[in-house]
């Protein structure tokens, strides 16, 4: 009879330990990604403003583009 409690005693404990070993497992997993997240999301922005300068610059292209066409229109005329 002891050997069975002894048994169903160092199962819990086992059992416990698997336990509490998967739950700091995982809130390690969550920190990680939050943290690639956090990166990520910081790259996204980035990416986001040069997207945006290169946009303006794209469309100063175009106005100076009309402005020679205009130019040479005159210098024709």
């Amino acid at each position: 009879m002891e050997s069975i409690i002894v048994a169903i005693i160092a199962g819990g404990m086992s059992l416990l330990g698997v336990i509490i070993t998967n739950a700091n497992s995982n809130r390690n997993i969550e920190n990680q990604l939050k943290t690639a997240q956090a990166v990520t999301d910081t790259k996204i922005e980035q990416l986001t403003e040069e997207v945006r300068k290169h946009n303006s610059w794209a469309d100063r292209i175009t106005a100076l583009e009309v402005k020679v066409e205009e130019l040479k229109r005159r210098v024709d005329e």
